[in-house]
């Protein structure tokens, strides 16, 4: 564990893994991550002018709550991180630099740490989603279609794309503690919104509801995250396999660099700190 808090001391990502793809062009990658960035926001937007346009919905009352549901949370949190990815990846591809390669070193820890958590968390709040909460009848009517499965299924397409198409590395495995100290504290945040509010945001946090059950919800939401991370892992770990050693496509880049001049420099040090960019090759 102690790593655990240090944010890295090897040159951060110099083959620009983040910001390019085995398959597509810096370029049209850039477009991808900036169309999922558009419509998670048109959804979340769309959703808060909704509700706050229907007092029957709650009004705006309902639409300020719904920042306590951890549904709501990763959705705005995947709306920036394509966001922030697809600026990263035009600078890189206008520049031959991307704009995370300016920042200091905590802030680069954090994005692959965000990174991990957008890749992880979906398939979380899907899972918990369609399996516990989701009701024996389907949604009554178009909008709460389309708002649900943009949230609860789209939600994990836009994780695995982030999976399958750039050129990331395997996610450093102490990253699997983070995860989980932000669902902790997200649990106290749930706690806090009936406290303050009087409404639990999902029904299994009820100990009226569910009496002894709540530690095992907890305990098992928190072994799934550790599950979909070793997962996802081997995932990563597959397509980097598969697409660089076996099909030997080592990555599209910026005009005017390519893998030749990265292979050498792309090694793993430190792989076990918050801020490495790679995980154990």
């Amino acid at each position: 564990m102690a790593g655990t808090f240090r944010f890295g001391t090897d040159l951060w990502d110099p083959s620009h893994r983040f910001e390019t793809s085995w398959l597509v062009s810096p370029y049209v990658l850039f477009v991808l991550r900036a169309l999922m960035a558009l419509y998670a926001f048109t959804v979340l937007l769309f959703n808060i002018g909704y509700q706050c346009a229907r007092p029957a919905l709650g009004g705006c009352e309902a639409s300020r709550s719904s920042f306590s549901y951890f549904t709501t949370l990763t959705y705005w949190g995947i709306a920036f991180y394509m966001l922030a990815a697809a600026i990263h990846t035009f600078t890189y591809a206008r520049y031959n630099h991307s704009l995370l390669d300016r920042f200091p070193r905590p802030l680069q820890a954090l994005h692959a740490l965000f990174y991990s958590s957008i890749v992880t968390y979906p398939f979380l709040v899907t899972a918990v989603y369609w399996a516990i909460l989701y009701g024996p009848s389907w949604f009554p009517n178009s909008y709460q279609a389309w708002s649900n499965i943009s949230q609860h299924a789209m939600n994990s397409l836009f994780a695995l794309i982030e999976i399958v198409l750039p050129r990331t590395n395997p996610m450093p495995p102490v990253h699997m503690l983070w995860l989980v100290v932000i669902l902790a504290c997200y649990l106290a945040l749930a706690y806090v919104t009936h406290a303050t509010k009087g409404f639990y945001t999902y029904s299994f946090l009820d100990p009226v509801k569910t009496g002894n059950l709540v530690a095992a919800y907890v305990f098992g939401i928190a072994v799934a995250i550790l599950v979909i991370f070793g997962i996802v892992w081997c995932l990563v770990w597959a397509r980097r396999w598969l697409t660089e050693r076996k099909l030997g496509l080592d990555g599209r880049f910026a005009k005017g660099s390519g893998a030749g001049s990265w292979r050498g420099r792309d090694v793993e040090v430190g792989g076990h700190e918050l801020g490495s960019r790679d995980g154990p090759k």
